[in-house]
């Protein structure tokens, strides 16, 4: 399935005034709000850091699963460290989880004011012991990512004729987090089954930057994928011609790594830019894995999610409505997908009615004891 209609931008044009910035702004507009994506080059991260960062990672995934399963968990809903297989599923999987297994760590600085509200979206990272390299590797890709993803966002904002800060301002401070994924072996009874890496969905913050996967043959090497089916497809905006939109191929051109719309994005543009969805297939062969990385850019907690003043007509402000504070859009979000539990909810309602309950039951024992 062809990808190469999908824009490819360079950073370089998005810096300086001129024709080039120009056509690199129609083009990122026309990705963005068109397919949800672009392609983007002239990003300065170097590809021999991807790849030893990924060697990190595997190693840190192969330790006992005892052990990975003290680095974070259910308590802080899987926000910081290991979730193992077949935990996360996508809302609309029907039940199927994806077959992977992931690494979370915030990059950026955690606001103290949202992490005392926000405690599980704003934790504090966990690491492995002995694993230096890992953790410093981590956040230095991290950090690189956020950055391109700020750049990004500004030049997003000017196209669409906001403030080029616009969005800069709705981030600052926001529950940031990258997600190290590691796509497991397919069994010869798993190849062709329902087992999928990663089911279709869209992605609940504002941006998603990807830096570029890897497949590993059986043997653990770096190698091209098996066969044309596996790897990252998404779904276009829909048409009168495409009424379910088309089902494109993510693969980036040599050099590109993937910028993607979220939900927010989505909300405060009023659907001007388009939420991505996307899949994750594996290949049609035993023993293949794939590693990736995914850094989100969110808005911070206490932003509230609606569109913004030049896309709030009546359409839009009935498409998205209510508003909501974006933490508590997060707080649903990871319920929805199996990360958060379903009681994470109650803490979004007034606390009044447990109170007037709890005194109505205390009078009503101690009328009892009379």
């Amino acid at each position: 399935m062809p990808h190469l209609e999908i824009p490819v931008v360079d950073l370089a044009d998005l810096a300086a005034p001129g024709p080039a910035r120009d056509a690199a702004d129609k083009a990122l507009l026309a990705g963005l709000g068109g397919y949800g994506l672009i392609f983007i080059k002239g990003h300065g991260i170097a590809p021999e850091a991807v790849d030893g960062f990924y060697r990190d990672f595997i190693a840190v995934t192969q330790r006992p699963e005892a052990e990975k399963a003290t680095w974070g968990g259910r308590d802080i809903w899987f926000q910081r460290g290991w979730t193992p297989p077949n935990t996360e599923q996508a809302v609309v999987a029907g039940g199927q989880p994806d077959f992977k297994e992931c690494y979370f760590a915030a990059p950026e600085a955690l606001d103290p004011v949202a992490q005392a509200e926000y405690p599980q979206l704003y934790a504090e990272n966990v690491w492995p012991d002995g694993a230096d390299g890992f953790r410093d590797g981590y956040l230095a890709l991290g950090r690189q990512v956020h950055g391109i993803g700020v750049r990004l966002l500004a030049a997003a904002a000017r196209a669409l004729g906001l403030a080029e800060d616009t969005f800069d301002r709705l981030i600052e401070g926001g529950a940031h987090v990258s997600r190290a994924l590691r796509y497991l072996p397919l069994s010869a009874e798993q190849v062709g089954s329902d087992v999928l890496w990663g089911e279709e969905h869209t992605d609940f913050n504002l941006l998603t930057l990807l830096p570029g996967g890897r497949f590993y043959d059986p043997q653990g090497q770096i190698a091209p994928r098996p066969d044309d089916s596996a790897g990252l497809y998404l779904r276009t905006r829909p048409t009168a011609e495409h009424p379910n939109g088309r089902r494109l191929q993510g693969v980036a051109p040599p050099g590109c790594m993937v910028a993607q719309v979220g939900q927010q994005l989505e909300i405060l543009t009023g659907g001007r830019l388009l939420a991505t969805p996307h899949e994750i297939l594996p290949p049609k062969a035993v023993g293949w894995t794939r590693c990736s990385f995914a850094h989100f850019i969110h808005v911070h907690a206490h932003q509230i999610l609606r569109p913004l003043a030049p896309f709030a007509d009546a359409a839009t402000v009935q498409a998205y409505r209510p508003s909501v504070l974006a933490g508590t859009y997060g707080t649903k979000t990871l319920v929805d997908i199996n990360l958060a539990p379903p009681d994470a909810l109650q803490g979004l309602g007034y606390r009044h009615y447990k109170r007037l309950a709890e005194h109505r039951q205390e009078e009503g024992r101690k009328a009892f004891a009379k």
